[in-house]
């Protein structure tokens, strides 16, 4: 009797220690015991680790949204004035497949310095930006000019500090991918978050009713099946994937599977699965995960900001990048989130037809350089890798 009892035990134990022996094995693999230094950048005590105010500023500057989260930025600081320094485009960090204009790119200029301008002001030393200080870049020579040419020239001043609802948004997750309530925004609201007078150029309009929501949504869907479809695409966004915790330690830029919501222990165990079977990142798996990501986004999605520039130059560009930090921001301060659908309004071959499509539709005579998901979340979203601001620095 006590043998088969003992017998019983191990062939009901057996397939739970072998669970375990798994989940370990994945969390090993994931690199679950490592410190996460990707993450420290987010802290606001972060900043207090340097002495120069530039250095600060730009501690705050690299928390802003950017595309493919690839933190496309490089910092001069100026020899001789130690309040001056200079915003450079990181050549190496455009994304061509997708970005061959370079337009996200200079987005992505904008998002970082509406940071530091913000952050300044909290501080007690406002800055002034001065945008493309030593002229425009040959676009003939596009990447070339951008290591050549800064973006901006940051100044800084002395004044008592400012306290703003802005500030402490900054550290706070700049992107929910989740599903958002169905909750139409207060009119006072959206008002607000329209008022974009501080930008030269730059309309802000929310879209929310019904038929345009319909509308608007099935372009994000569209371009995601044609983005899904495109493989050069696809193989860049895998490239710049970082499926453990080993890689975002050491890579500190690009996507992980917090990107897809995933966070806690279930974070882990799809990191060690895709570690250890990369198939599922890519190919059939990727395109299928990303276009249904897609339609259960705009399933749940109860309004759109689009931010209209009056043209497509490099200023307006970066203009847009620094109206989206502000956007972005205030919704927070509103207890709103958002998430830019990116898709529909870049520029490669494959999807010229569904940008001109909806720059007619929309665009009211001028350039739509953002398209986002605009809502209150049902869920919070986790931090995304940021390098160390001293990586930024300019040799």
């Amino acid at each position: 009797m006590k043998k088969g009892k003992k017998k019983l035990m191990i062939i009901i134990s057996s397939p739970i220690i072998l669970l375990v022996a798994v989940l370990i094995t994945l969390f090993a693999i994931s690199g679950i015991f490592m410190p996460s230094d990707y993450l420290k950048p987010w802290s606001n005590a972060y900043q207090n680790r340097f002495e120069d105010p530039r250095l600060k500023l730009s501690a705050c500057g690299l928390l802003a949204a950017n595309g493919h989260n690839m933190q496309p930025w490089k910092i001069r600081l100026d020899k001789k004035d130690s309040s001056v320094f200079y915003l450079y485009a990181d050549s190496s960090r455009v994304t061509k497949e997708v970005d061959p204009l370079a337009r996200q790119m200079m987005i992505s200029q904008g998002t970082f310095l509406e940071y530091v301008k913000i952050t300044g002001d909290e501080l007690g030393t406002p800055v002034t930006i001065s945008l493309f200080p030593e002229g425009t870049y040959d676009e003939d020579h596009l990447y070339e000019s951008m290591d050549a040419y800064p973006v901006a020239k940051i100044t800084l001043s002395k004044a008592a500090p400012v306290k703003t609802m802005l500030y402490d948004a900054i550290f706070l997750p700049d992107t929910n991918r989740g599903d958002y309530q169905n909750k139409v925004l207060p009119l006072e609201d959206m008002s607000s978050l329209e008022d974009t007078k501080d930008f030269d150029g730059i309309t802000a309009n929310i879209r929310s009713n019904k038929s345009e929501l319909a509308v608007l949504g099935d372009f994000a869907v569209k371009a995601a099946q044609i983005e899904a479809n495109t493989s050069r695409v696809m193989t860049e966004t895998e490239v710049i994937f970082r499926s453990n915790e080993y890689q975002k330690n050491k890579y500190r830029y690009g996507f992980s599977v917090e990107g897809q919501g995933t966070s806690g222990f279930m974070k882990h165990i799809l990191q060690g699965i895709v570690t250890i079977f990369p198939s599922m990142n890519s190919g059939k798996a990727q395109k299928d995960t990303f276009i249904s990501s897609t339609k259960k986004s705009v399933a749940n999605t109860p309004s759109y900001l689009l931010l209209i520039s009056k043209d497509n130059s490099r200023f307006s560009q970066v203009e847009s990048g620094m109206a989206y930090s502000y956007c972005i921001l205030k919704a927070h301060s509103m207890g709103l989130v958002m998430q830019p659908l990116s898709q529909v309004l870049e520029e490669y071959d494959e999807m010229k037809e569904v940008y001109a499509d909806i720059q007619k539709q929309y665009g009211e005579g001028g350039t739509i350089q953002m398209l986002m998901r605009l809502g209150y979340p049902t869920s919070d979203a986790p931090r995304s890798m940021r390098q160390d601001v001293t990586s930024l620095l300019m040799k």
